[in-house]
Order: structure tokens, then C-alpha cells, then sequence
């Protein structure tokens, strides 16, 4: 299985994390929306082999690709 995380930096964009809240659709479990208010970022991990299509519409609202896109392994111990 593959977890990615995605960060994108809301100063430069076109929309908030406030506006980004009630947009966003639900992800399947364990997946999630993230963000961090006082530093103007937002993000999302994503578990799957496969990207989501959810994440296009994070791209459109925000209006740019994120800063940081990072693809891991998840370790079966």
C-alpha cells in the first residue's frame, strides 16, 4: 500500500482554508484533509495504491498543484 502526502501554502492562493472546509469531499478511511490555520497551509494523506480523484478537486479550489507531493510505502510489520 502507498500513503501520499500532499501540502499545499494558502497565502498565494485564491481561496482559505475556511472557504476550503465546506468544498472539500469526504475521503474514505483512514484518508484525511489536514491543515495547519496559523501557518496558512493545508493538505491531505491519501492511503491507496491509486490516486484519488478528490484530489483534482483540492488542485482546482486552490488553484495551483501543492507545494510538497511525497509518495511512501507503508511498512507491514
Amino acid at each position: 500500500m502507498i500513503v501520499r502526502i500532499l501540502i499545499w501554502s494558502l497565502f498565494d492562493s485564491k481561496t482559505t482554508i475556511e472557504g476550503l472546509r465546506g468544498s472539500l469531499p469526504e475521503l474514505d478511511a483512514p484518508s484525511a484533509w489536514i491543515w495547519n490555520e496559523a501557518s496558512e497551509r493545508f493538505g491531505v494523506v491519501v492511503f491507496g495504491d491509486e490516486p484519488v480523484d478528490e484530489l483534482a478537486h483540492a488542485r482546482e479550489l486552490i488553484g495551483q498543484d501543492p507545494d510538497v507531493a511525497e509518495e511512501f510505502d507503508v511498512l507491514d510489520l
